[in-house]
């Protein structure tokens, strides 16, 4: 792609993340690690499993195990006790099994009968008249062998990303192991000479480094390494040696501000010498300043430097990406339709993300309402929030109240 150095058009959300996800290709090693710290990792093969889960029938309540043919018998007699672990006999003719939530069902039988419908009587038990009316059916209360998984069966598919709902099922077929992608190392700068951390005093014309932390937890939250490269002053020559050195560092470097056209900003500058710029100037609010591209050979973000607009283009744009590299095939955070009760008076000719809280007590549907301030330098109003409402470009007032929603917790935020 041509280096950009005179671009004043702005690019679509829709094209912008079209031409960054065409470079978002994952190349990492991969690793075999232990299931036990597996959540969050991305699976480098598919996992097929080796057994039937359940591997035999087993009682889903307890009750007493049975044939059809004997639960109208005045008295059954129990001929066996079964307790999850044990291995049962084959059940005799016309008598019954006290059984046990998990254990393994016995040979012949057919049905298993709660407890709670089952009275004592001499010479065993009986079923009650009135669990009788209700039906006693052929296979209640057993679940199957194989109901869950079945031998061969490809369980999760290179890609997916280990939830700890994942975890539960590969253990349940004995996976003590899995193959996955090496974690994703990004480095992270924040540019600005009036920056400093939290835990110093600030000086007259400073500020403290929010997007250190923000971008720093965005980037845990997706199970990735961090390499912090710090803060970079506002000269050009620092600003290059800090992107040159965070090329050889990690698989992607994210930076803060610092990519506007100001005379202290010096990022897109120092990209285009060492590398190249393929998006610069979004049509998206926040965050139009957004770049990417390439310092070396590494990829490269450049986020706004206002702490909403980082939010929200790494949700929007750099996300999708990093998930991409880091081998993850669902990469895309899901949304939902909703009504905006306070739709933008006034139409834009970019693509609006406003910071939106969900109202508990709506009649019907998800129903949304904005904050009342979305000025990017803001971050509180997306900790007050729950998530983004996607405002189409030159739509308001009526036209704006059926919108897209992005629930925060669906992004990692």
């Amino acid at each position: 792609m041509p280096t950009i150095t005179n671009k004043t058009s702005l690019t679509s959300v829709a094209d912008a993340q079209q031409q960054i996800m065409q470079a978002a290709t994952c190349t990492l090693s991969t690793q075999r690690v232990s299931l036990f710290y597996a959540v969050g990792r991305v699976l480098s093969t598919p996992v097929i499993s080796m057994v039937d889960v359940p591997p035999a029938d087993n009682s889903a309540m307890d009750g007493y195990a049975m044939r059809t043919e004997d639960v109208h018998l005045a008295a059954i007699p129990v001929s066996q006790r079964i307790a999850a672990g044990q291995v049962p006999q084959a059940l005799e003719p016309h008598t019954c099994a006290r059984i046990f939530t998990g254990a393994q069902v016995p040979a012949n039988a057919q049905l298993v009968v709660i407890q709670e419908d089952v009275d004592k009587v001499e010479g065993g038990i009986c079923i009650r008249q009135s669990a009788l009316q209700q039906g006693q059916k052929q296979g209640q209360f057993i679940r199957l062998k194989a109901q869950d998984i079945t031998t061969g069966q490809v369980v999760c598919e290179i890609g997916t990303k280990l939830e700890a709902r994942h975890l539960g099922v590969l253990a349940s077929m004995g996976i003590e192991r899995v193959d996955v992608y090496r974690r994703l190392k990004i480095a992270i700068a924040s540019t600005g000479s009036e920056l400093v951390n939290p835990g110093q005093a600030l000086k007259t014309g400073q500020i403290y480094n929010s997007n250190r932390f923000l971008l720093a937890g965005l980037i845990d939250q997706l199970g990735m390494d961090l390499v912090d490269i710090g803060i970079i002053t506002d000269e050009r020559s620092t600003t290059e040696n800090a992107l040159a050195l965070a090329a050889d560092q990690a698989d992607i470097i994210i930076t803060s501000g610092g990519v506007s056209e100001g005379e202290e900003d010096h990022v897109k500058g120092a990209v285009e010498t060492l590398g190249q710029l393929d998006v610069w100037k979004l049509a998206i609010k926040p965050g139009k300043p957004l770049a990417f591209g390439r310092v070396k050979h590494t990829p490269f973000f450049g986020l706004p430097g206002n702490p909403a607009s980082v939010l929200v283009t790494f949700m929007i744009m750099a996300r999708p990406f990093l998930l991409a590299l880091q081998g993850c095939r669902d990469n895309k955070g899901y949304s939902l339709t909703a009504h905006l009760v306070n739709p933008p008076k006034k139409p834009s000719e970019r693509q609006e993300y406003l910071r939106v809280r969900v109202l508990p007590h709506a009649q019907a549907g998800l129903v949304i309402e904005a904050m009342t301030n979305q000025n990017s330098g803001v971050l509180s109003t997306a900790m007050e929030g729950h998530g983004l409402a996607v405002i189409k470009v030159n739509t308001s007032g009526e036209q704006a109240q059926q919108v897209e929603f992005l629930p925060y917790v669906s992004y990692g935020v």
